[in-house]
């Protein structure tokens, strides 16, 4: 009796299928950068609850700005782990989503989607942020104007362009958290596509940049003016 009881529970043993499953702390992660982090860093923590080795084959981050470590690639059973992903902050602002894609062996199809969220403090806000002038428009000085966000000790703005014909100086708004940039093109019998580029002098390592697009048609006639040519000379 006792042998065949053996034998019964040897056969439910070899029965029973040999599985492999990674268990997931937390999917998703969100995070909260300072104005002054280059990085926000997540950890994606996993645990095989099965009784079989897993294989993660691939890692694959949504975009170049994220990466994912994986220390080792078996997990055996009931050994735990991490994935740490990186996402490279750089000049975005604002709510910030990427995702990680996780490949196993578990199954033909098996993936696991991990989610990082990273809020971004916003230290300007540039408005408006394209400007136009067709060849029927006077070439007058426009203005773009920079609000400063939160409490940020932004002092000056530093704008560069591209062509030298688009010229902007930016100002202080008097008792305002806020820029006035003042965009003057010089008349010319060319089109223009300049880039402003607005640095702010916090933080102080120069992290964070801002853009402005400029458009100029030609202007033919204002080249052919008396004061167009005197500019020229």
């Amino acid at each position: 009796m006792k042998i065949s009881l053996l034998i019964f529970a040897a056969l439910l043993t070899l029965s029973l299928p040999v599985r492999a499953a990674l268990e997931w702390e937390s999917r998703e992660a969100d995070l909260h950068p300072t104005i002054s982090d280059k990085d926000a860093v997540a950890h994606f923590r996993y645990k095989n609850i099965g009784d079989k080795a897993v294989k993660i084959t691939a890692v694959k981050p949504s975009c170049g700005c994220t990466t994912a470590a994986l220390p080792k690639e078996i997990v055996a059973p009931g050994e735990s782990g991490e994935i740490t992903a990186t996402f490279h902050i750089g000049d975005r602002m604002g709510m910030q989503t990427k995702t990680i894609q996780v490949m196993t062996d578990e199954s033909a199809d098996a993936s696991t989607l991990l989610t990082l969220k990273a809020d971004i403090p916003k230290l300007l806000e540039i408005a408006p942020t394209f400007l136009y002038w067709s060849k029927v428009q006077p070439l007058t000085p426009r203005t773009i104007e920079a609000k400063v966000e939160e409490n940020f000790p932004v002092t000056k703005l530093e704008v560069t362009s591209t062509d030298r014909d688009v010229k902007a100086v930016a100002e202080r708004v008097p008792n305002e958290k806020a820029f006035r940039i003042t965009v003057t093109p010089k008349p010319g019998n060319r089109p223009i596509n300049a880039l402003l580029k607005i640095q702010p002098d916090f933080p102080k390592d120069g992290s964070k940049l801002f853009y402005a697009n400029v458009r100029i048609d030609a202007h033919p006639a204002a080249a052919a003016s008396p004061a167009a040519q005197a500019a020229a000379k």
